[in-house]
């Protein structure tokens, strides 16, 4: 996907690393270094279950720029349960956290987080990924792993990158004065969606073309392995054999 932008309209997205090589789901997954550390069934933000079919992946920024605030240390927090939100269930939670160097994932994709709108559509219906900006952390390497972790779960769970949005999409009417949060700060335009974000989503596009190019990519079985993963059912021997396949997989592209 190619975006023809004017010397206004020039996304910002200039520090981003050059795109990776991926040539199968596997090899993408096997890129995100994804870490599962979910927050206890029961407790804390889990202390009741709440199921969700996704429908859409909201990305957010944690403004959270203290050292060392990574996507593990997010994990222990979340875990904790030491963010308390004004919402009906007394915690701030999300799926997925994302620094340069890892992906963490908190909850299962099929259980609902409150990172958006309080009892909105947000929070109801979507996947809730938060960027690492903590000192030292480098942007342009999360935003790249973001990317390759929301076409993974987007391919997982057949939803069109149309319906990945920013957290600004989802209006929070307690705040009448600013509804539409600025976030992903870095992501937005003059606080909104414009160029920058068109060319994050391009990236998106981008690693999900490159993943559907592979034969397994259409293979039903393995569509569902990745989904039946991210909804945190047990299957221990997952991210081996993906680290295997991935491995096969670049044996045998050209050049290797």
């Amino acid at each position: 996907m190619v975006f023809l932008l004017t010397a206004c309209q020039t996304s910002q997205l200039t520090y981003l690393p050059s795109p990776r090589v991926a040539p199968s789901p596997e090899t993408l997954f096997t890129s995100l270094n994804l870490d599962q550390d979910m927050i206890v069934q029961g407790r804390k933000g889990r202390w009741k279950h709440r199921p969700m079919e996704p429908r859409y992946i909201t990305i957010h920024s944690t403004q959270n720029y203290s050292q060392g605030a990574d996507a593990h240390r997010h994990a222990l927090a979340l875990k904790r349960g030491a963010l308390r939100g004004r919402n009906s269930l007394g915690y701030l939670t999300w799926h997925f956290t994302v620094d340069e160097s890892y992906v963490v994932q908190h909850l299962p994709t099929g259980e609902r987080g409150e990172h958006a709108d309080f009892d909105g559509p947000g929070n109801r219906y979507s996947i809730g990924i938060e960027m690492c900006e903590n000192a030292g952390n480098h942007r342009g390497r999360t935003v790249d792993r973001t990317a390759r972790l929301a076409a993974s779960v987007a391919e997982a769970h057949d939803i069109p990158t149309s319906k990945i949005v920013p957290h600004y999409h989802w209006p929070r009417h307690r705040y009448t004065d600013s509804p539409h949060k600025n976030c992903p700060h870095f992501l937005l335009d003059n606080g909104k969606p414009g160029p920058t974000w068109k060319a994050f989503l391009a990236r998106i596009d981008y690693y999900r073309a490159e993943i559907q190019k592979s034969p397994n990519a259409k293979n039903l079985t393995a569509k569902m392995a990745f989904q039946t993963f991210y909804r945190g059912e047990e299957n221990p021997t997952f991210i081996t054999n993906m680290q295997r396949y991935a491995a096969r997989t670049a044996s045998r592209s050209p050049g290797s």
